[in-house]
């Protein structure tokens, strides 16, 4: 399966090419506003579950710093770290139940917020060395790591990010107003907005499809009253970074479970890199494929050394900017520069993080719910140009049918240990896992035997 399969015309700038400076930080302001939300959430989550208050400012702006650091670094790919594309950098949500799992068990002990802080990330740096261990191996995981198992990957993270974005355009998870009309009114216009804009033959109007229909989305909620501009709060000038601020501790029962974290991230680092390989028109097989994924995981893991040394959770790919890639139509790895260098400096003034912060749910909804359905899009897509014969159709169907069963009913797994509830409660955990061992089981189909399974399916 190689890039020419999909028509070049659909990019207005390649992996390759280099706009001019106004184009390129149009483009990476739209990545950085697609994913802000998603960098700073894990450090809200899990400050507010350990209750880690009076650290939060720092927690987001290092989020935000590394993350920065971590986009520039895959952009550039100095060494032969980083896939060379725009893969943006930003907090996991896979890791919050073993990171919340390790703070409580030193809570448990009486810990203080600092020691809590201490374990954390003690436990991430060495978890992040599973990820640049498996990236020298991705070569070796070739038969196990195939565009059968991709796709299936891709789409259901696609998916299980789709809950999210409905989620905020309702007016965010827990929100006294969840589902009102006013919040659907404003998630629709900005969903329709992006897709309006993002048909037009003029590429400045695709370039800024994303960020007009923020705009226009944010205006409407200031003129109906849903926005009320907010006084910034009281937070440092410039945020510096300090290498392991709170110190260094170390568990091997919270190690485990993040160790174990940092496999399943990089199948999906795997998938997201595939989906953007795809996206940028570059191939998804063969050796140049594989040494993208190889870069691309070991920058993974990179970020994730830095995040722990300057005090930010573990890192990983950011799906839901491939779906910006596919709206805007730039896929310029020089367009990844620009995103790192805004995202740092989001992170060293956290009054513009702050400001950024006040643009209601439903606006962000209605943005991300297209930009989600874009990254399963491009899952369907990989499976589409695999060989689904009877065997291929029976993983497909298997993986679908734990992951999105899974997320369907989250209280399965409640009568399970803590430990298997924290590391089996995502779609793309026990679907992408699935996938990975009947992949390994399952011996695969002759061609001729597909040819004759395919005649006779027909026949009958």
């Amino acid at each position: 399966m190689h890039a020419e399969s999909v028509t070049p015309s659909e990019l207005i700038y390649g992996l390759e090419d280099r706009p001019a400076a106004l184009p390129a930080l149009l483009a990476a302001l739209q990545h950085v506003l697609a994913s802000f939300v998603g960098v700073i959430t894990p450090p809200l989550v899990i400050g507010g579950v350990l209750g880690l208050g009076a650290h939060l400012p720092y927690l987001i702006s290092m989020a935000l710093m590394v993350s920065g650091v971590g986009t520039f670094i895959q952009a550039r790919r100095p060494l032969g770290i980083g896939a060379g594309m725009i893969c943006l950098q930003g907090t996991s949500f896979a890791f919050l139940g073993a990171v919340l799992s390790a703070g409580f068990l030193v809570k448990s002990r009486g810990g203080s917020a600092e020691e809590i802080l201490a374990m954390i990330f003690g436990v991430c740096f060495f978890g992040a060395f599973v990820q640049v261990l498996l990236s020298r191996c991705i070569g070796r995981l070739q038969r196990t790591i195939t565009p059968l198992v991709t796709g299936i990957v891709i789409t259901l993270i696609g998916i299980s990010l789709i809950k999210v974005g409905i989620t905020d355009l309702g007016g965010g998870f827990g929100a006294a107003d969840f589902g009102a009309p006013g919040n659907l009114a404003l998630g629709a216009l900005v969903l329709v907005t992006i897709i309006l804009l993002s048909r037009s033959a003029n590429p400045w109007v695709r370039l800024s499809a994303i960020i007009g229909g923020l705009a226009l989305g944010s205006l409407a909620a200031w003129l109906g009253g849903t926005l009320v501009p907010q006084p910034l709060p009281d937070l440092p000038l410039v945020s510096l970074p300090t290498p392991f601020r709170f110190g260094f501790a170390f568990d091997w029962s919270a190690f485990l479970p993040v160790a174990l974290i940092y496999l399943i991230s990089t199948l999906e680092t795997v998938g997201d890199l595939t989906a953007n390989c795809l996206l940028s028109r570059q191939p998804i097989a063969g050796p140049g494929y594989l040494t993208r994924l190889k870069g691309g995981v070991l920058g993974d893991g990179v970020s994730c050394l830095l995040a722990a040394t300057f005090s930010a959770f573990p890192n990983t790919t950011f799906a839901q900017n491939n779906g910006v890639i596919q709206m805007t139509g730039v896929a310029s790895r020089h367009v990844g520069l620009y995103i790192g260098a805004l995202l740092f400096l989001l992170g060293l003034f956290p009054s513009l993080g702050a400001l950024l912060q006040q643009i209601p749910k439903p606006v962000l909804g209605g943005a991300t719910l297209v930009m989600f359905g874009s990254v399963a899009a491009a899952g369907i897509r990989i499976l589409a140009q695999t060989r689904l014969d009877r065997r291929n159709m029976l993983i497909v169907a298997a993986s679908f049918g734990v992951g999105l069963g899974i997320a369907a009913q989250p209280t399965l797994l409640q009568h399970l240990p803590k430990l298997v509830q924290n590391l089996f409660d995502s779609a793309i955990t026990c679907g992408g896992l699935t996938a990975l061992l009947l992949n390994l089981a399952l011996p695969d189909e002759k061609p001729a035997e597909a040819i004759r399974t395919a005649g006779d399916e027909a026949i009958l």
